[in-house]
């Protein structure tokens, strides 16, 4: 705990102590996590208010040698590092450490209070005003970590690149497109069954 807490810039430190641990529970991960150790943590101030944490186990990245001794001495640091460099604005209670045992861990907040667009009641303007927002906050994010001088000198002068990427975004679009003519197939051929719920919202069963 007292490293984890020492990962935190110094004004969020102060936060956290307002804060005692109460109970911790193992979280079943993701797909993308399989094989991995999850938990989560219930912390409460003054006895009432909730705070909950999830700590992540961090190993090595895929893009790493593996026989070779990795450049970063805490994974867990490796991923707070990289989400600081290419968010805006990260989770103030972002962190990490390393367990008694060795293993490298990341914790951030189970909800961030993030707000969630709901896409699918975007009209067609909305939905092209919000994509174009997320485009932005992907550029800005990846030039933010990355070395324009760089990139623009491996990209050379030619506009192959420019080109391979609208190609590829149109010829995404299309398999969208596609993917989702096989669904409406299938559940007009009774392959998937669609049932309303109380809410108006459609379930699918597979």
């Amino acid at each position: 705990m007292d490293d984890y807490k020492a990962s935190l810039q110094e004004d969020k430190q102060k936060l956290f102590d307002h804060y005692r641990i109460e109970d911790t529970a193992i979280k079943v991960v993701g797909i993308g996590s399989v094989g991995t150790r999850c938990l989560v943590s219930l912390f409460l101030a003054n006895g009432k208010d909730p705070l909950f944490l999830q700590t992540k186990e961090a190993r090595r990245s895929i893009l790493e040698i593996p026989d070779r001794k990795s450049r970063y001495e805490n994974q867990g640091y490796r991923v707070v590092h990289g989400q600081r460099l290419m968010q805006a604005t990260s989770d103030i209670f972002l962190g990490w450490f390393r367990s008694d045992s060795g293993h490298d861990y990341y914790v951030r907040q189970l909800h961030d209070m993030k707000i969630s667009a709901q896409v699918e009641s975007f009209k067609p303007q909305t939905l092209l005003s919000y994509a174009t927002m997320c485009g932005w906050v992907l550029a800005r994010a990846h030039a933010k970590v990355g070395d324009t001088d760089m990139i623009a000198g491996y990209l050379g002068s030619k506009d192959k690149f420019d080109v391979a990427l609208v190609q590829y975004g149109k010829s995404y679009a299309d398999q969208v497109e596609l993917d989702f003519k096989a669904f409406k197939a299938a559940v007009r051929s009774g392959r998937l069954g669609i049932k309303t719920t109380e809410s108006g919202l459609k379930d699918i069963d597979i």
